[in-house]
């Protein structure tokens, strides 16, 4: 059993990750280390009546019962050809842990965002679980989009647009939204929910490159930034430039500084929380709490 020690976490804002290194069948496939907890070797599984298809059952680790997810079958894999080599990666994000059972667990690469390609549509079907492509040395590491992944197995999990219904009626908002956020699904909830919340005026980008580069395309047409937008709302893993490193370059420009920003994001821990604070976020706020985000936008916005 190996643990990973979050201390290792990178400067703040200067748009690196560590990837931990897994294969499913001939494929290599990464998770940002600061998701894992612990590497295991397979354990005895208690399966559990009605579980979703991709859910082998539960184990427990240290008192805690934590399902555990194949992820050769949410992908559409194979089983392993040596499943007594397999190993289990226990992993936490949106305050819950899981544990995703896959065939190899090799090594940890420190790479940067901007290394991590956007997927495109040529991965026969996988660009809906893709969030990134690292390219090294002749090979592809492919980073899944795990929020979406437990999405589908527990549709709880994440943004529940019943929650709203807690806020009572709302006012129409004409205030302008700016939402930097890498995964499809989440970028058409969060529009929806906020929409629900009476923000109507949401304008989305698929990662902080683009969001920061259009924020500069304002500035360069002459125009206030705060004229055109009075809040922004990012997400931490994101390709190209992540969360923090966004939310620096925003915080330490003149021109677009006083626009608050608000980290909302599946990777809210105490460290991260500090690395938040350091480029000078607003507020962070741990997905899928879309109640404490619109509660949050309705003190910022101005």
């Amino acid at each position: 059993m190996d643990s990973y020690d979050n201390g290792i976490l990178l400067e703040s804002g200067t748009n690196e990750l560590e990837v931990v290194e897994f294969g499913v069948g001939q494929n290599k496939f990464g998770i940002n280390v600061i998701k894992v907890k612990e590497i295991l070797n397979p354990m005895q599984v208690t399966k559990i009546p009605h579980a979703h298809h991709s859910v082998e059952g539960i184990i427990e680790i240290r008192g805690e019962v934590v399902p555990v997810v194949d992820v050769a079958h949410a992908l559409g894999f194979p089983t392993s050809d040596q499943p007594e080599l397999d190993k289990f990666i226990l992993a936490e994000f949106n305050k819950t842990k899981i544990v995703f059972h896959v065939h190899t667990v090799t090594q940890i690469h420190r790479i940067s965002w901007e290394n991590i390609e956007k997927p495109g549509k040529m991965y026969q079907g996988l660009e809906t679980q893709i969030t990134g492509v690292i390219k090294r040395e002749g090979e592809m590491l492919l980073m899944l989009d795990f929020e979406k992944m437990v999405a589908d197995i527990n549709p709880e999990s994440s943004i529940n647009m019943d929650q709203m219904k807690t806020l009572g009626v709302r006012e129409r908002s004409q205030k302008r939204i700016l939402i930097a956020e890498d995964s499809a699904m989440l970028r058409a909830m969060l529009e929806e929910t906020l929409g629900e919340a009476g923000y109507e005026n949401v304008h989305l980008f698929e990662d902080g490159k683009e969001a920061v580069d259009h924020l500069y395309s304002v500035i360069n047409e002459g125009k206030a930034v705060e004229d055109e937008y009075q809040l922004i709302i990012t997400d931490i893993e994101m390709p190209r430039m992540d969360g923090h490193h966004f939310t620096k370059q925003v915080k330490e420009d003149p021109s677009m500084q006083h626009l608050p920003v608000i980290i909302f994001s599946s990777l809210i821990t105490d460290d991260l929380r500090h690395k938040g604070e350091m480029v000078g976020a607003n507020d962070q706020i741990s997905k899928p709490e879309i109640v404490e985000l619109v509660k949050k936008i309705d003190q910022l916005i101005l």
